[in-house]
């Protein structure tokens, strides 16, 4: 399995609801490309002081599970998933970083 794990940055403060409606939005766009295996997504857990460390830090982690390579650029060039990215972009700028890789356990 090849799995995608994002991270994704709000430029801007998310409620709660509307994180989980995004969280839920991508699911489903990802499960109608008929290559989505797995998904887990939640917000991003601060410690104190990490405000203080110059690095990219998350509101959220996102990992969308597929068979390979070939697979995730299915899920990724499917038009529904860039338009849950482009919608969601909209009302609340984001940046992302992630990684394509194999299970790490």
């Amino acid at each position: 399995m090849m799995l995608h794990t994002m991270f994704v940055q709000f430029t801007e403060p998310i409620p709660e609801g509307d994180l989980n409606q995004y969280f839920a939005d991508l699911e489903r766009a990802a499960k109608g490309t008929g290559v989505l295996q797995t998904f887990a997504a939640q917000r991003h857990i601060p410690v104190p002081g990490e405000e203080e460390i110059p690095a990219f830090i998350a509101t959220a982690v996102v990992q969308l599970g597929a068979a390979d390579a070939d697979a995730l650029g299915t899920l990724f060039a499917a038009p529904e998933v860039g338009e849950v990215f482009d919608t969601w972009r909209a009302r609340y700028p984001f940046k992302a970083a992630w990684a394509n890789h194999e299970a790490l356990m």
